[in-house]
C-alpha cells in the first residue's frame, strides 16, 4: 500500500468503495455505505391491506414454511433448542381448529427444518446450516430422495412452476433447477440501490415474491426478474395483536397463497392466529 501514490491510490480506494456498496455476497459487510442524502433517496410504496379473517394457529409451531396444495395448508417449522416442545416437521395447519397435524419429521438433533415448497406433486424441504433438502411425495409425506445445495444456509422457498427457489439469509435469491438441482440464477435484492438481507419465508404470487424480512415486520414485493424491491407489507399492527394474545410469540414469518380462491394468509413463529389479509396484487 505504501507504495501506491496519488492517483494509483485515488482509483484503488474508489474500486474497494464500489465493492462495498453493490457487493451482495453470503456475508454481510462490516461496514454499511453511509446514507448523506436521505431526503433525495426514494421511498418503498406501501401496499395498504385489510384483515379479511382470522383463523387459530398452533403456538407450539415454529413456522419457516407456509403454503398452499392440493386443497390445504402445509406448514413446516424448525426447532431451536431454547424452546425444547418445538420440532422440525411438516404438517397441516387446520384452519378450523388451529392444530397442527404432523405428517414428516426430520431428527432436530441433526437438521433445523426450514422452508417447504410443492412442484410437480413433489414436496422439498430445506435445512438450515446442512446444506441438505429432502424430497417427499407430496400427497404421502414419505420421503423420496434428497438433495445438496452450496448456499451455506437454507431459509425459505417457493416456486414460479418451473424453478425451485430459496433464500439464505443474504439479499440473493436462488433459482434452482428442479431435476439437476443446479443453479439456474442468482438474484440480489436491492431497495433503494442497496441489498435487502435476511431475506426469509417466500411465497410466488401473480409474477412476483413476497419475503418476509427476518426479526422485523415487513414482507417486501420482489420482481424475479431485476430483484427490485416494488412494494413493502408492514404488518407491526398484526405482530402487537397476536403478541398480545400470546406474549412468548416470535417473529412475522410465513405466508401462503391459495391462486384459486386467490386467499392470502400469514402468520409467524409460535403466533396464535393466521390472518388472512386482502390487498392489491
Amino acid at each position: 500500500m505504501e507504495r501506491m501514490k496519488g492517483k494509483h491510490l485515488h482509483v484503488f480506494l474508489i474500486v474497494v468503495a464500489s465493492f462495498f456498496l453493490w457487493h451482495c455476497g453470503e456475508e454481510k459487510p462490516t461496514i454499511e455505505p453511509p446514507r448523506t442524502n436521505l431526503k433525495a433517496e426514494i421511498k418503498t410504496p406501501r401496499i395498504t391491506y385489510k384483515v379479511v379473517n382470522t383463523y387459530p394457529h398452533d403456538t407450539s409451531s415454529y413456522t419457516e414454511g407456509f403454503l398452499f396444495y392440493n386443497g390445504k395448508w402445509l406448514e413446516s417449522t424448525g426447532a431451536p433448542a431454547h424452546i425444547p416442545h418445538t420440532r422440525s416437521a411438516i404438517g397441516l395447519a387446520n384452519l378450523q381448529t388451529g392444530a397442527f397435524e404432523k405428517k414428516a419429521e426430520i431428527d432436530k438433533k441433526i437438521y433445523f427444518g426450514e422452508g417447504i415448497v410443492v412442484l410437480k406433486d413433489k414436496l422439498y424441504q430445506l435445512t438450515y446450516q446442512n446444506q441438505t433438502g429432502f424430497i417427499y411425495d407430496a400427497k404421502t409425506f414419505n420421503k423420496i430422495g434428497q438433495f445438496s445445495y452450496h448456499n451455506k444456509e437454507g431459509w425459505g422457498m417457493t416456486t414460479d412452476g418451473k424453478y425451485l427457489i430459496y433464500t439464505d439469509g443474504t439479499c440473493n435469491i436462488t433459482f434452482m433447477n428442479p431435476d439437476s438441482f443446479a443453479v439456474h440464477r442468482t438474484i440480489p435484492v436491492l431497495e433503494n440501490g442497496y441489498g435487502v438481507y435476511q431475506l426469509n419465508e417466500l411465497e410466488y404470487i401473480k409474477g412476483f415474491l413476497y419475503a418476509n424480512v427476518w426479526l422485523t415486520n415487513r414482507i417486501v414485493k420482489i420482481d424475479p426478474e431485476t430483484g427490485e424491491v416494488k412494494g413493502e407489507l408492514d404488518l407491526s399492527a398484526l405482530f402487537d395483536q397476536a403478541r398480545s394474545k400470546y406474549p412468548r410469540l416470535n417473529e412475522l414469518n410465513g405466508i401462503g397463497y391459495d391462486a384459486g380462491s386467490d386467499k392470502i394468509l400469514v402468520t409467524g413463529k409460535l403466533w396464535p392466529a393466521i390472518y388472512e389479509l386482502a390487498f392489491e396484487h
